[in-house]
């Protein structure tokens, strides 16, 4: 039993590749120093008979080996204007989820899954759960699935983000600074200044390693001019794949050591639009989208485009000229630079504003002091834990 006065969050999350789990996680650190406690739950674990499992399996099988597939699914379900009723899996997580909330007694249930917050919403709507309920919208671009008008409020991504999901849901939603382990900026810190990028190009798959990276290593390569250096996480048949066809010491199976990495990177090749993303922009790394997966990771690697957050890369010839177009390292890099990770010190001296803003450059400037400008802004919204309702104290 937690102590008296001593808030507890339950964090609702969903093991469907690393992203959710690691927000979960990144934010169950941050509340713990604060002396808050917290319960995380697999939300695909609240669903009888392994079924959480079967939607874990089917994901990955479909993203992996039949895009059209969960494309497919995404359209109908995701963002369709005319979708389906609500899910009976959600319905079922709802009834399993409130049950847990009995027992825990959380002063507020976080979600970080779209089921999560679908379920938590339902519950709130119908009274049944008291504990306010906070959606903390891992994607860009967020889909019909994160919303729900029961639920309390949303912290978001950025601003444009934050702006729809208050129009679609009539909830407040704010931006909200990422939620990235603090390695990643400490990597950059270490590297400012110093850092020799070689040319040297992080192609990420994600923590199941899939995608059409193949392509994009192969490309990189051609060119004579960058390193492709690919994460496969997990997936040991495409480490070996890539080994062959491209070279070895470029494929890297699951590492601890990726705060370093990125850090070291002229850029970072994602087709995600995660946590990953945010992770090189903690870490001073330009991002360029390039074959995303189908669904939420075409709309978020669009989403990040429209916002100057990074480049989309349609085809072999705009990935190269994307990278080309970065440029050596800029001004963000150097010391004496406007580095983002310092911008909240900047903005209490004369001018800070001004000069952050400066950096940002015109809605079309897509060099690397552009895009690392634009990014570092995130930084400057309040932190999410700082958003939760958790009352006085927790500071």
């Amino acid at each position: 039993m937690t102590s008296p006065g001593v808030p507890r969050v339950l964090i609702l999350s969903a093991g469907m590749g690393a992203g959710h789990d690691g927000v979960a996680a990144e934010l169950a650190r941050r509340l713990a120093a604060r002396g808050v406690v917290t319960d995380t739950a697999d939300v695909l674990d609240l669903l009888p008979l392994r079924l959480g499992a079967a939607l874990r399996r089917g994901y990955r099988w479909a993203v992996g080996n039949a895009p059209w597939l969960y494309e497919l699914v995404y359209r109908v379900f995701f963002v369709s204007r005319h979708p389906p009723p609500a899910s009976p899996l959600t319905l079922v997580v709802a009834a399993r989820l409130e049950r847990l909330v009995r027992r825990a007694r959380p002063a507020a249930v976080v979600s970080t899954f779209h089921v999560a917050a679908q379920a938590a919403g339902h519950l709130r709507a119908k009274g049944r759960l008291g504990a306010p309920s906070v959606v903390v919208v891992t994607d860009f671009a967020a889909h019909r699935l994160w919303l729900h008008p029961g639920n309390d409020a949303y912290l978001c991504s950025d601003e444009a983000t934050a702006a729809y999901v208050a129009e679609a849901t009539g909830r407040p939603a704010r931006p909200h600074a990422p939620l990235v382990r603090p390695e990643f900026a400490a990597a950059r810190r270490a590297a400012s200044g110093s850092r020799e990028h070689g040319r040297r190009v992080i192609i990420s798959a994600g923590s199941w390693g899939v995608g059409r990276v193949e392509e994009a290593a192969r490309v990189l390569a051609a060119t004579g001019r960058y390193v492709p250096v690919v994460l496969c996480g997990g997936n040991e048949r495409l480490r070996r794949r890539l080994r062959s066809a491209v070279g070895p010491g470029l494929a890297l199976g699951w590492r601890d050591d990726v705060p370093g990495l990125l850090a070291s990177a002229y850029a970072l090749v994602d087709n995600a639009a995660g946590l990953t993303c945010k992770e090189a922009f903690a870490a001073g790394v330009p991002v360029i989208s390039y074959r995303p997966i189908p669904g939420h990771g075409r709309d978020g690697a669009l989403a990040m485009a429209r916002a100057g957050l990074g480049r989309y890369a349609r085809g072999p010839a705009e990935l190269v000229e994307a990278l080309d177009e970065l440029g050596e390292l800029g001004e963000l890099d150097r010391p004496g630079g406007l580095n983002g990770l310092d911008a909240l010190g900047e903005l209490d001296r004369p001018g800070g504003l001004d000069r952050l803003d400066g950096w940002r450059g015109g809605p079309g400037a897509t060099g690397r002091a552009a895009l690392l400008a634009r990014a570092d802004a995130l930084f400057l919204a309040p932190q999410a834990e700082d958003l939760l309702p958790l009352g006085p104290g927790t500071a």
